[in-house]
């Protein structure tokens, strides 16, 4: 079951579902979705730095990423063909029972502004500001303004709350993020080593 906007309303009265700060609760939340905002910072890859990116070697990030902080008022131009990383200003805390869908705002997809590439999902469990996979599939750059409404969340009711919800005892890799996050698929079991029941999971909590 899909949550509709009193649903939404009565679980974010409740404080199980938490989105914040919704800065006009009116305007933010949808019929059936929660618009978030962009935020300040931003991780853009450096193309020329190294021939290619390993997976499994963590220390090439600061190699091939560098962060950008653009403060509300002034703009991100995210050109033709650039794929960036961006955040949420919205910090939220998703309950057992639920799982959060990253979706782009039709305004924005009109100007062919993607906000992930693949993961779209938020986990039960799941705690932290959203990292957005921001990418340009047209032909003219496109200023961003971060405090602009860029993405919308939607809800769905699981038929039971998860039994392993995305989190410390899962080892979960991007729990409680800060701003945008870099890849951090060179800690999963199959590239650490680790036993697979024992290593982080990279369940897309993060979206």
């Amino acid at each position: 079951m899909i949550l509709s906007d009193a649903d939404i309303l009565d679980r974010l009265a409740a404080g199980d579902l938490v989105v914040e700060p919704l800065a006009d609760v009116d305007q933010q939340v949808q019929p059936a979705s929660v618009d978030l905002r962009l935020g300040e910072r931003f991780l853009e890859f450096q193309r020329t730095n190294i021939p290619c990116i390993h997976p499994t070697e963590a220390d090439e990030v600061g190699e091939y990423v560098t962060e950008t902080t653009v403060p509300e008022g002034e703009e991100f131009i995210l050109h033709p063909g650039d794929f960036v990383l961006g955040t949420t200003t919205e910090r939220v805390e998703i309950p057992d029972d639920l799982v959060a869908h990253v979706e782009g705002r039709s305004s924005l997809g009109r100007l062919a502004i993607v906000v992930h590439a693949t993961a779209g999902l938020c986990d039960p469990g799941y705690k932290g500001q959203i990292t957005l996979e921001l990418s340009n599939l047209g032909t003219a750059p496109v200023a961003l303004s971060p405090g602009m409404r860029v993405s919308q969340l939607t809800f769905t009711e699981l038929k039971s709350p998860a039994d392993r919800p995305y989190g410390s005892e899962r080892g979960s890799k991007y729990q409680d993020q800060d701003g945008p996050q870099a890849s951090r698929i060179g800690s999963d079991p199959e590239f650490s080593g680790e036993d697979e029941g024992d290593g982080p999971s990279d369940a897309g909590g993060s979206a």
